[in-house]
């Protein structure tokens, strides 16, 4: 847990994608994932952390649905999402908080 903790608490935000393989909302959002972590490169990192295999990390961020985002900007949790977001809007949000 401290190598992800020295992770979000590090100076590039980091985007976690709780999911799961049964989820067909997640399997819908992945090629979204794919694109942003391509658009945003080096200023932003993305975790997917499968909440079937993570029980606990899940249950400790309060997950209560899939997919769930989880944005962390210097250890300080700066967004939350819950279900599907279009690319665009994914995008705009992700621009505010890395700006």
């Amino acid at each position: 847990m401290s190598k992800f903790n020295d992770l979000i608490n590090g100076s590039i935000p980091v985007l976690i994608d709780f999911h799961a393989d049964w989820c067909a909302p997640c399997h819908s959002m992945a090629p979204i994932l794919k694109e942003i972590k391509n658009d945003f490169g080096d200023k932003l990192k993305v975790i997917k952390i499968d909440i079937e295999k993570n029980p606990l990390v899940a249950e400790k961020f309060n997950v209560k649905g899939v997919p769930t985002f989880i944005v962390y900007k210097k250890g300080n949790l700066v967004w939350r999402q819950a279900g599907v977001i279009n690319k665009s809007d994914f995008s705009n949000q992700l621009n505010s908080i890395i700006s």
